[in-house]
């Protein structure tokens, strides 16, 4: 016999099935929904990175300034190719930073970060920074780190900090005693080749909270997405732009996607863009790598397209 107990948690499995099942649903059409929920499965690895609550740029603009120290012990030389910049509210933004090893033997260091004033630290967003690992230069090396990021627009809603119009952003690069995940900074070399193995990790964390490789999850599966038609998989609710985008994923199609989604197909619904070239580059060769791996496994044969 059913207690009054076991028929109230029923009751709630219920009502929480139907609020995920709404989610899953609203979030193939909604930008702000689809950012949200994205940032709470784990894009990036973090739930704050993404998520704004308008899903909109707001015409409130700041000031975001940067400052970069090393610690006595590090031979670096470390300062931001740009002192400043303007952004408005929710406007991703790619900037960067400069470090020189001036010593004579490799070097591994570690960057922490704060930002001023500190009630703005809840609305500051790092989409990407050199800052989440230890890393490793050359001696006479000069390395030029990407910092990807925006200012959440609900910094507009908080009364305590309407009269905040200039943000800094403070990196200070120490030397690493134990050092953990180390990279290598040469990943930054404009003309590194692309490396599927830092692709895999990147899909990892910039793409799985939305994307499978063989199944739809937020997004629809990536694994077979090289030579496919875009808005072409059964069973995802795709806009009516992507559906007609008339677009073949290539290397060169999937690049200029991850780029500007928007710019490729207007009106479409994908909100997040990977702006810092070497990482965009790497995750398409993880995905090439995949087509490859499949080919080789089917004895089909198959040129990389470009």
């Amino acid at each position: 016999m059913v207690t009054p107990r076991q028929r109230r948690k029923f009751r709630t499995v219920i009502v929480l099935a139907g609020i995920v099942a709404a989610m899953l649903t609203l979030v193939g059409f909604s930008v702000p929904l689809y950012r949200l929920f994205c940032a709470a499965t784990g894009y990036n690895g973090t739930t704050q990175r993404v998520a704004d609550d308008a899903g909109k740029i707001s015409p409130r603009v700041v000031i975001v300034q940067f400052s970069t120290s090393v610690a006595p012990n590090l031979p670096w030389r470390f300062e931001p190719v740009q002192r400043s910049v303007k952004v408005h509210l929710g406007e991703e933004k790619l900037v960067y930073f400069s470090a020189t090893n001036t010593g004579t033997t490799p070097i591994i260091g570690h960057a922490t970060f704060n930002v001023t004033p500190p009630k703005i630290g809840l609305y500051f967003d790092k989409i990407q920074c050199f800052c989440f690992s230890d890393e490793r230069l050359a001696p006479g090396k000069t390395a030029i780190m990407p910092v990807d990021f925006f200012v959440d627009p609900a910094l507009d809603k908080d009364p305590d900090a309407k009269d905040v119009n200039t943000i800094t952003l403070s990196y200070t690069f120490f030397r690493a005693t134990k050092p953990d995940d180390v990279q290598n900074l040469s990943r930054f070399d404009p003309n590194a080749p692309p490396d599927p193995e830092r692709g895999a990790r990147l899909f990892a964390e910039r793409c799985s909270g939305c994307h499978a490789l063989d199944r739809v999850k937020i997004g629809p599966p990536l694994g077979t997405v090289f030579d496919r038609a875009a808005g072409s998989v059964a069973g995802y609710p795709y806009s009516p732009a992507l559906k007609h985008a008339n677009v073949t994923w290539t290397v060169a199609n999937l690049d200029r996607w991850l780029t500007d989604p928007e710019a490729l197909v207007p009106d479409n619904k994908m909100p997040i863009k990977v702006l810092e070239a070497n990482t965009r580059h790497d995750i398409v060769a993880y995905l090439e790598h995949l087509r490859a791996d499949r080919a080789a496994a089917t004895g089909t044969a198959g040129a990389p397209v470009r």
